[in-house]
């Protein structure tokens, strides 16, 4: 894998427009599931002669933006299974306009392929991004020495596009209690169980961090307040319900406290990391797990 043949400037644009093109690739899934679903004609890009080319996923992929990424096992095995997702698609939007039902099989062959195509996303995704950035061993969150190019890169897309994008500070509560009663090991343990967790739970394009100790931050793109409250609720109440195994003992529950502010395109991305932090710390005085927003 030639990976010196890119450097760090051109792999930070190849993973903006990466995360641009999986937003494309999520549109059309949800667009050929409806027409299926309510037997409506295929677009005129479904129709083309090779639509897996020429839908926007398949524009950015065979693009010559990309010459670069082609070294990347990765990357050749997402465009199999790119094609392999619209040679499915197409077979269903066809029996979708005939009469009677999609054939469960070939329904559950292009949920498969859909899965399968998923997984390589975020497989590419995460070798590009572990190239750029360092990651924490313990919980695999990215290290703090990535917060600020992630965030100022973030900062120069809003202004351009004006998309909202929220950033979240994280602190798990009580978590000094952990390493006193359990030990230490158990306190690394609930560390990543609780990454793992939320990394599971954001979507695909979204990005944890380590920011020290027990604190994370989080970096929610395209993402409104009112819609990152929401996410950052359910991520709060999921961890507050998660039961994590520690050998030898019962299962251990902890909570976390949120602070969530958007990313203010008129100021340094370190006074919104600010008024997320100042939010998470209302947060631990209002009793704790829970969430604030900063202002």
């Amino acid at each position: 894998m030639k990976r010196c043949n890119i450097t760090r400037e051109e792999l930070q644009a190849v993973l903006v427009q990466f995360e641009q093109a999986l937003l494309h690739h999520q549109q059309w899934h949800a667009a050929v599931v409806r027409s299926i679903s309510c037997k409506l004609p295929a677009s005129t890009g479904e129709c083309a002669s090779e639509p897996y080319r020429t839908c926007r996923f398949g524009q950015w992929y065979y693009g010559k933006a990309n010459e670069k990424l082609r070294d990347f096992p990765g990357f050749a095995a997402l465009g199999a299974k790119h094609r392999l997702m619209h040679k499915l698609a197409d077979k269903l939007l066809a029996k979708a306009q005939e009469d009677g039902p999609v054939n469960i099989t070939d329904f559950d062959s292009f949920a498969h392929a859909l899965e399968a195509m998923r997984l390589e996303l975020s497989v590419l995704e995460h070798e590009l991004e572990n190239i750029l950035y360092n990651h924490d061993a313990l919980t695999g969150a990215i290290t703090r020495l990535g917060i600020l190019p992630a965030f100022r890169e973030q900062h120069e897309l809003i202004k351009r596009d004006l998309q909202e994008c929220c950033i979240v500070m994280m602190d798990l509560d009580k978590f000094k209690d952990i390493n006193d009663q359990y030990g230490h090991l158990a306190g690394d343990h609930v560390l990543a169980a609780a990454v793992h967790y939320m990394v599971e739970h954001l979507r695909s394009y979204d990005k944890v961090f380590r920011y020290g100790g027990e604190e994370f931050l989080l970096l929610m793109q395209h993402t409104e307040l009112a819609a990152g409250c929401d996410l950052v609720e359910r991520l709060r109440a999921g961890i507050e319900s998660l039961p994590i195994d520690i050998e030898g003992n019962e299962p251990i529950r902890i909570t976390a406290s949120f602070g969530i502010a958007l990313l203010d395109p008129d100021l340094p991305v370190e006074n919104s990391i600010g008024r997320a932090d100042k939010a998470m710390y209302r947060a631990k005085q209002a009793g704790r797990n829970c969430v604030r927003i900063g202002k």
